[in-house]
């Protein structure tokens, strides 16, 4: 198998390289020209770069035959540009440019990254066919590529897969993450504030949606929408006390405290992932536990002496339990 993908310096992008790397998988990596994080790219004989924009996209001819496109690429991901519809506008023009370059490259399936965005504001199991009311710009465009490209596809002849991503997270968090934002505050020594945390949430380790991702590719599965999350669903505010402790016990003071309960509504995390286990044969691997170490590991490793709080470095607890 040969596979395309772009978003390559993505969290989703590493990992999924990562795993076909481990199986000798030919990939053509795109990644935005210059990019601050093309070191994140695995190399190796089985990787070929190809540096190239979305809205180049429509215009690149690689010679490079592919079986399966993922299309992970996407702009204006920030909290302040999530609501800026002119931004997504154009996202959804670019993943039908992904459609058209995978026909291109003779590419049999396409895998696009939509996102639990599309179901807006839940309180009960949001599964693959729960009725879509995105609340924001961006989970609106998500719904919109996704049915677009798949539309698309069918003209092609193409299986088309709607991978909706939950909450991932792992050693390429962006900051603004509710996990990454505790870990720093406990590692510098700051006070974390969070709101009632009181909502059901769901979290996913970046090598486990890496791996889940490829076996969605590489396993003939049935075209269509699948929920990429993890069984592991509880109060938000389990979360945060379960990261505190893992902090306290490598010797970091985690200070923080909750919001009071208030009565505006918020999104509510509690995936099925029925479908998605019967389709690829998978469940996640890797603990809450085990993923966070790994995570605070790397942050101490790369934190200046004064900010390390005291924090050790070595084997942190749960790594094995991965």
């Amino acid at each position: 198998m040969t596979i395309a993908v772009t978003g390559a310096t993505s969290m989703l992008g590493v990992s999924l390289i990562q795993q076909c790397a481990a199986r000798g998988v030919k990939v053509l990596a795109i990644a935005r020209r210059n990019s601050p994080n093309l070191s994140r790219v695995p190399r190796g004989a089985f990787i070929t770069l190809l540096e190239a924009g979305l809205e180049e996209l429509a215009q690149i001819n690689p010679d490079v035959p592919c079986d399966v496109f993922y299309h992970f690429a996407w702009d204006g991901t920030s909290k302040e540009a999530r609501g800026n519809p002119l931004t997504h506008a154009q996202n959804i023009r670019f993943t039908l440019d992904a459609v058209i370059l995978a026909r291109r490259l003779g590419c049999k399936a396409f895998i696009g990254a939509g996102s639990q965005a599309e179901y807006g504001i839940c309180h009960g199991t949001i599964a693959p066919e729960t009725r879509v009311d995105p609340v924001s710009a961006y989970g609106v465009a998500k719904f919109a590529a996704g049915k677009l490209s798949r539309a698309l596809c069918e003209e092609y002849g193409m299986r088309h897969i709607w991978a909706r991503v939950f909450s991932v997270y792992g050693e390429h968090d962006g900051k603004e993450t509710m996990i990454r934002y505790a870990l720093e505050c406990f590692r510098d020594g700051r006070p974390a504030r969070f709101s009632s945390a009181s909502q059901l949430w769901n979290y996913l380790y970046e090598a486990d949606a890496g791996k889940i991702l490829y076996l969605l590719g590489e396993r003939n599965v049935p075209g269509g929408v699948y929920c990429v999350a993890s069984q592991d669903t509880r109060p938000l505010r389990a979360f945060v006390l379960e990261l505190a402790e893992i902090c306290e016990e490598n010797g970091l003071h985690a200070r923080f405290e909750f919001a009071p309960p208030d009565n505006r509504p918020s999104v509510s995390l509690d995936p099925d992932v029925s479908s998605l286990i019967a389709a690829t044969g998978y469940r996640p691997e890797t603990t809450f536990r085990a993923g966070v170490s790994r995570m605070l590991r790397s942050l101490l490793k790369t934190a200046s002496p004064e900010k390390r709080g005291g924090g050790r470095i070595d084997r942190l607890p749960g790594e094995a339990a991965a």
